[in-house]
């Protein structure tokens, strides 16, 4: 009898495309098979405001994968990020007659941890474990078989906009695909692109999208903070094309073709060509390209402030003994690692998706991590379906 193939699906519904990558399960690896790209429909300012248009970009993207792969796609696993999503971590308390700590327990104080009061548009995402207090024993990772009186269990919860959540959903279903499970996206490309040695001794992902830029810090292997910055890759274009008094779409060209993060060591006479795009006759006009490194630097600057300000707060930022690891499409404006390093006295790299076989070379690519991300964490999750259920909460910990 042959073994039907395990596909997985991943889809990033950005702002400004919709990225999916197919995989295969091959002998526990992710063998990759085909991906699509559509730009982006249906989105205004983070959120979805039109539904009927999100799912024909979903559905263009995913036929392309579907025709490049050579298989139907069915089930997607879909990222969800912008400006409604939030992060808090919980403690859940039980006490118990003295005995050795069992599955059931570890379920319970989950459970409680996870039993906070939400607003009513509010739903929870994601619970994810941070660790367990054992008694007097501190930061214990797997409590169960151990004697004790009293468990505390640590969580993480991700919350989302349950309308938002829902919506995301209702379009891709109207792709005519089923929703398997929905994933915080920096959480997917952190999956992708940071070795499980990486996030114990602290690093944050920061995913630069176009109209928000979302992070999700590790430490000790599980997610200690998430966050949404207001601060986005859309910001960047805008500004230059206020700035030069062009067109939205020409600003984000002039930024994509001539721009950098670091303005030092551009060259004074260098310059970039502004064609006009009215019927006037009016000839093209020169700008110099240090003012526009200048801005976008500044920029920049102002969006790893902010990244500090939400590590700061958390009590995080000493703590980042591996640095920032940077994805999303805006990390591919030259010399954001550059910045970032400045701004946060930590080291930055970007964001690639390692451990994929088969990944072509176009793929190696920020914008490309989340959406790959999404397809390993679909594998990882399938693989871990009979684990979860003899593990309960502790089998969720994708490492």
């Amino acid at each position: 009898m042959t073994t039907k193939p395990i596909i997985v699906t991943g889809v990033d519904t950005g702002s400004n495309y919709t990225r999916v990558v197919v995989g295969v399960v091959e002998d526990g690896k992710l063998r990759f098979i085909g991906c699509g790209c559509a730009p982006a429909a249906g989105w205004a300012k983070s959120r979805i405001a039109n539904q009927q248009a999100l799912s024909k970009s979903v559905l263009s993207a995913v036929e392309q994968a579907e025709a490049m792969a050579g298989v139907h796609v069915e089930t997607v696993l879909a990222g969800i990020g912008g400006l409604t999503i939030a992060g808090q971590s919980n403690p859940g308390t039980i006490n118990i007659r003295p005995r050795e700590i069992e599955k059931r327990d570890v379920d319970k104080a989950m459970a409680l941890a996870a039993d906070v009061q939400l607003p009513e548009d509010r739903m929870i995402l994601h619970v994810l474990p941070q660790a367990f207090v054992v008694d007097d024993q501190q930061d214990c990772q797997d409590p169960r078989q151990v004697w004790a009186t009293r468990l505390v269990a640590n969580a993480h919860l991700v919350t989302v906009s349950a309308r938002e959540h829902a919506a995301l959903v209702a379009a891709i279903n109207l792709a005519h695909l089923v929703v398997d499970e929905t994933v915080y996206e920096p959480i997917a490309s952190c999956y992708a692109s940071v070795l499980p040695e990486d996030r114990e001794g602290g690093i944050v992902v920061v995913d630069i999208g176009a109209h928000s830029t979302e992070l999700v810090c590790y430490f000790g292997d599980s997610v200690q903070l998430t966050s949404t910055i207001k601060v986005c890759g859309d910001q960047f274009s805008r500004d230059v094309a206020f700035d030069l008094h062009v067109p939205i779409e020409d600003g984000a060209l002039v930024k994509e073709e001539f721009g950098s993060a670091i303005a030092a060591g551009t060259a004074e006479n260098s310059v970039v060509e502004l064609p006009f795009r009215d019927d006037e006759g009016r000839e093209s006009r020169e700008v110099r390209r240090l003012r526009i490194n200048q801005i976008l630097e500044s920029r920049a600057e102002d969006l790893f402030i902010e990244v500090k300000k939400e590590l700061t707060a958390a009590g995080l930022h000493r703590a980042l003994a591996n640095g920032l690891v940077i994805t999303g499409g805006g990390a591919l404006l030259p010399g954001i690692c550059d910045v970032a390093e400045r701004i946060m006295d930590r080291p930055a790299r970007i964001g690639l998706t390692q451990g994929y076989r088969g990944l072509p070379p176009e793929l190696k690519d920020p914008a490309w991590t989340t959406a790959a991300g999404l397809s390993l964490y679909a594998a990882r999750l399938r693989a871990n379906v009979d684990l979860e259920r003899r593990s309960g909460f502790l089998g969720r910990i994708l490492r």
